[in-house]
């Protein structure tokens, strides 16, 4: 008799959304997303115009800036210093942080259980990519939120 080889994917991977389709999908049905790592926009940059592109397609952002203390308010709501203050939950959490900063938003992001993690153009951390899919979390990386929603609504 011979072995079979089984040539399934472990479910944990199937979580990690890399076809456009799933992309575009996960776009079309979130509506309240938490961007750790926003920046105001008096700094600028793809972590302020990226999450203000999202905010006039309709999306509800939710600001979760890692540095500037003193700023109150980014696209005119109120900024959490964590998601653990963020209520009701998120559908996505969106990271604008270096891949080397991703591992310590891990047990918030955990313990919040967003929907999705969107890790931004650039941003890749495939231990923690892991631990979030197999907590039953969904996620992309290294893919501009910007540029999918242009290809959904130029």
């Amino acid at each position: 008799m011979t072995d079979k080889l089984t040539t399934a994917v472990p479910a944990w991977r199937a979580r990690l959304l890399e076809c456009q389709a799933d992309v575009l999908r996960t776009l079309e049905q979130v509506r309240r997303v938490a961007v750790i790592g926003i920046k105001p926009e008096a700094v600028g940059g793809p972590a302020f115009y990226v999450p203000d592109r999202m905010q006039r397609a309709g999306y509800e952002i939710v600001p979760v800036p890692v540095y500037y203390p003193e700023v109150q308010e980014i696209l005119g709501v109120p900024v959490h210093r964590s998601l653990a203050t963020v209520t009701p939950p998120v559908d996505m959490v969106q990271l604008f942080r270096r891949p080397t900063d991703v591992p310590r938003h891990l047990e918030e992001i955990l313990a919040h259980r967003p929907r999705v993690v969107w890790m931004q153009l650039g941003i890749r951390h495939d231990a923690v990519a892991e631990a979030l899919t197999r907590a039953g979390i969904d996620v992309i990386q290294d893919r501009c939120v910007q540029v999918e929603l242009d290809r959904m609504r130029p």
